[in-house]
């Protein structure tokens, strides 16, 4: 091997290196448009079968059928939004009634209640918080600039929120329009020789990620009239749209229900705030705890194995990992979309490398 070749070899291998690099950093720029695809191509997904309902049984046009169905997805987004409206006005009316004297009265008599109970005494205890110089630092922590920061973050947010959902209704609807649009342009970057592969790789995942979809929103539902029961039998208000709101972060896999869980208590706690805080708010608020693990216990040992099991057909364990590293590699994003991503991958090995032995053992349930 002359020196030739391995120059050659090296500058191959930098290529290469650089190659990647620049890709990494392009997909790393656009990420909020990966984002808007992603989104669209799961909005297209759920859609479809609306678009099918109103070209094969009402007999519409494709462009109408489909904006039929964006319609019908807007008007139902919207009226989610709406629900929303009242909770926000009841817990504002609920805490601009707050006592803040007879709320620290109360969680003063629950601090001592619950010393005696453990035989600790406040003295020792107060000792403790004074040397870590608790209550001093909370106090010098307090920094009323925030407010101005929040306004200016309130209104970015609003502005980029509009520019993505308008981008993602104008993506869905020609993804709805037409339904090979992805797969073509995926095929332009495809060999003729492995077009067939990808394209069978491509009707799979459709079939398993609608399946997946589909078992999410059965998982919601059921979580969903599980809170609505517990919320009901406590005499919460707004009732229904607290447990939407805290059924729907269960999408985000093992922080959502507790985010969720403790979004319940808290909402709780606080359309009760004008009562009695040992008496009413905390047997309250436990009750409300034992629905959500109810819940919970539910979801964990019968919707989550169903949905992985029959939808992706992948162990709960295995997607158990998969979640716990794309969260560790990417955060909450990853854990949102490391069962669908995981699922297409398997599909691709299956197709491109069926004869691998590990890829066989893998995705021998596919």
């Amino acid at each position: 091997m002359n020196a030739k070749i391995i120059a050659n070899g090296i500058l191959r291998a930098v290529a290469i290196i650089v190659g990647v690099v620049l890709v990494g950093w392009f997909f790393y720029k656009i990420q909020s448009v990966l984002v808007y695809l992603i989104i669209a191509a799961v909005l297209a997904l759920l859609g479809r079968p609306i678009v099918l309902f109103f070209r094969r049984r009402l007999k519409f046009p494709n462009t109408l059928a489909v904006v039929g169905t964006m319609v019908v997805m807007l008007s139902l987004f919207l009226g989610i939004l709406a629900l929303f409206i009242p909770l926000v006005a009841e817990q504002s009316k609920n805490l601009s009634l707050l006592d803040i004297e007879a709320l620290k009265g109360n969680l003063n008599t629950l601090y001592i209640q619950t010393l005696e109970y453990f035989g600790a005494s406040t003295g020792s205890v107060n000792h403790l918080l004074d040397e870590s110089n608790l209550e001093e630092n909370m106090l010098q922590g307090l920094d009323f600039g925030f407010i101005p920061n929040f306004l200016n973050t309130l209104v970015n947010t609003l502005s980029n929120f509009s520019v993505g959902l308008f981008s993602v209704l104008f993506i869905t609807f020609f993804f709805l329009k037409d339904s090979k649009l992805m797969q073509n342009g995926i095929l332009t970057f495809v060999p003729n020789n492995k077009e067939t592969n990808l394209v069978a790789s491509i009707d799979k995942i459709n079939n398993l990620l609608s399946r997946y979809f589909a078992g999410i929103l059965l998982q919601l539902f059921i979580l969903f009239v599980i809170y609505t029961i517990s919320l009901f039998i406590v005499g919460v208000e707004n009732a229904i749209v607290i447990a939407f709101l805290c059924a729907l972060f269960n999408i985000i896999p093992y922080i959502g229900p507790i985010l969720g869980g403790a979004t319940m208590i808290i909402l709780t706690m606080t359309s009760f705030i004008d009562a009695d805080f040992s008496t009413v708010i905390l047997p309250k608020a436990f009750y409300i705890f034992i629905g959500l693990t109810i819940g919970q216990l539910i979801d964990n040992f019968f919707s989550q194995p169903f949905i992985f099991s029959k939808s992706v057909k992948s162990h709960p364990l295995e997607i158990f990992l998969i979640i716990i590293i794309a969260g560790l590699l990417f955060g909450v994003v990853g854990m949102v979309v490391a069962v669908p991503g995981y699922t297409a991958i398997k599909v691709i090995l299956k197709e491109f490398l069926a004869e691998n032995s590990f890829v066989k053992k893998l995705t021998k349930n596919l």
